[in-house]
This record gives C-alpha cells, sequence and structure tokens, in this order.
C-alpha cells in the first residue's frame, strides 16, 4: 500500500507536460497497433471485426467509461465529451473534408518540387496478400479509422487537453504536433519534405480539436485523410502519382494550379476552423 502510494505521489509531482505527453503517447500509439496485429494474426474479414469491437470498446473507455472510476472525469474531459449543435456538425464537417484535402494538395505540390520516392512510400504497405479488392478497401477504411480514433484520442484528447488546461492552447498545440511528426520519423517516407507537412497536420487538427471542443472532427478528417493516403500514396490500389518535379517540367500551368488549389482548401478549413471556435464560444456562454 505505502509503495503503491508513493509511486502516485511521484507521478503527481512530475510536469504536467512530461505527464500528458507520456499518457497520450500510450493511449494513441499502442492503441493504434492493435490493428495491424489483428491483421497479420486473424486475416480479412475476422480482423475487421474484431477491430470494430475493440474500436468501439476504446472509445467507450477513454471517453469516460468502466475502471477506474476515480478517472472517469478525467478521462471524459480528456475526449473532450460533448453535445454538438447542427452548426458545429456543418463547420465541423467541412472542416474535417478540407483539411483531408489539404493535407492531399500538401503532398502533391510536394513532389511537384521534388522526385516523388515511390519505393520508399510504398515499402511496408504490401497488402497483396488479401484476397480480393473489396476486402483490400476494407482493409484500408478499417487501418484508416484505426489510426484516426486512436491518434486522435491520444495526440489531440489525452496529450494536448491538460496541456492546453495548464500552459494555453499554443503550447500544447505546439508540442502535440511536435510528437505527432517525431513519431512518425520511422516510417522509410519520413524525408525531409515530408516532415513539416505531418507537422502542419498536427497544427490543424490541434486547432481543430481547440476550436470545437471535440474529437469528432479531428476523427472524422484524420480518416479521410489517411483512407486517401493509404490507398494512394502507400499502396497505390485508387491510382500511382505521375507528375514529374518543375526540375524536368518547368513551371508549368498545372503547378500553379496545385498552388492554388492547396491555397484553397487551407483557407476553408481555416475559415471553418474560426466559424466552429466562434460557435463554440457562444456555446459556453450560453
Amino acid at each position: 500500500m505505502a509503495e503503491g502510494q508513493h509511486r502516485s505521489a511521484s507521478w503527481r509531482r512530475l510536469p504536467v507536460i512530461l505527464k500528458a505527453v507520456i499518457v497520450g503517447t500510450v493511449v494513441g500509439l499502442v492503441a493504434a497497433n492493435v490493428w495491424p496485429l489483428l491483421l497479420v494474426k486473424l486475416g480479412m474479414p475476422i480482423a475487421a471485426a474484431a477491430e470494430a469491437v475493440f474500436l468501439t470498446t476504446y472509445v467507450w473507455w477513454a471517453s469516460g467509461g468502466g475502471p477506474p472510476h476515480s478517472l472517469q472525469a478525467g478521462r471524459k474531459d480528456s475526449f473532450r465529451t460533448r453535445k454538438l449543435s447542427r452548426a458545429e456538425w456543418y463547420w465541423g464537417l467541412a472542416a474535417a473534408l478540407f483539411f483531408a484535402l489539404t493535407a492531399h494538395a500538401a503532398f502533391i505540390l510536394l513532389f511537384r518540387l521534388v522526385q516523388f520516392p515511390a519505393a520508399a512510400f510504398h515499402a511496408g504497405y504490401d497488402i497483396s496478400f488479401i484476397s480480393s479488392a473489396p476486402l483490400r478497401w476494407l482493409a484500408i477504411f478499417v487501418s484508416a479509422l484505426s489510426a484516426g480514433i486512436c491518434e486522435e484520442t491520444g495526440f489531440r484528447g489525452y496529450m494536448q487537453r491538460p496541456m492546453e488546461k495548464r500552459h494555453g492552447v499554443v503550447v500544447a498545440i505546439s508540442i502535440s504536433s511536435l510528437l505527432f511528426a517525431l513519431v512518425h520519423l520511422n516510417k522509410d517516407w519520413s524525408l525531409i519534405g515530408v516532415v513539416p507537412i505531418i507537422f502542419g497536420w498536427g497544427v490543424l487538427l490541434g486547432m481543430l480539436a481547440w476550436a470545437s471542443r471535440s474529437l469528432v472532427f479531428c476523427m472524422i478528417g484524420h480518416t479521410l485523410m489517411d483512407i486517401g493516403m493509404f490507398a494512394y500514396w502507400w499502396t497505390q490500389i485508387a491510382g500511382r502519382f505521375s507528375e514529374r518535379p518543375i526540375s524536368e517540367t518547368g513551371l508549368d500551368l498545372p503547378f500553379y494550379l496545385e498552388w492554388g488549389a492547396l491555397a484553397a482548401v487551407l483557407a476553408i478549413t481555416l475559415i471553418a476552423i474560426a466559424r466552429l471556435r466562434r460557435l463554440s464560444v457562444l456555446a459556453m456562454a450560453s
């Protein structure tokens, strides 16, 4: 008993940032890695069914359900559980969709500036062992959903939320976005140009979580983004990126259009986030 109390006291004495980083990383990444294990061990479609059960239980627990009862309120707060208005759903879904479009537009523009490293992007994402095209698409969807739910719960919920309360939103989003980028450095596709883009994704998702006071739209946006990432950039079941860098083509019309598309979808994302923040403030005041 005394040893347990000592460990509890030691944990409470740790800085909020350190505790948030540890808890957010464990809650997000441990859960996100359940799906690959299920896929390898059980195969499709049994793995998809098992992951659906796991994610349902995970969301229930992370949002405040189940033991330990002493931490239920804290888990509910970290999950940003609250009721959303119709207007918030409208702007939140718009923010999620245009965030996903921004993520892909940034990749397209990057690979007009540098050569697309196809081999690095495809390494480790072979799903040819899955027998049929529909099952491959199901695996893509479940992979994206797993990452969207678990990583957003960990990074924008359990990591960012405690830091927001103690150190403010700028510090919280900066640190959670930096950690979000760092945990992706073990991927073959984590090139110099890709890392700042992933950091930017983290900033936008952090702003979305803070503005809406909810993780729902971050999860939707992350899932939509990852469906495209897995299906197009990594496994290529949705097609191949064939555009050449401007070092070969020169500053052609598609390059200017791609810049314009990125600016447009990013602007819409930021407008939607701003509207969400305004609605959230009004909801808190009412």
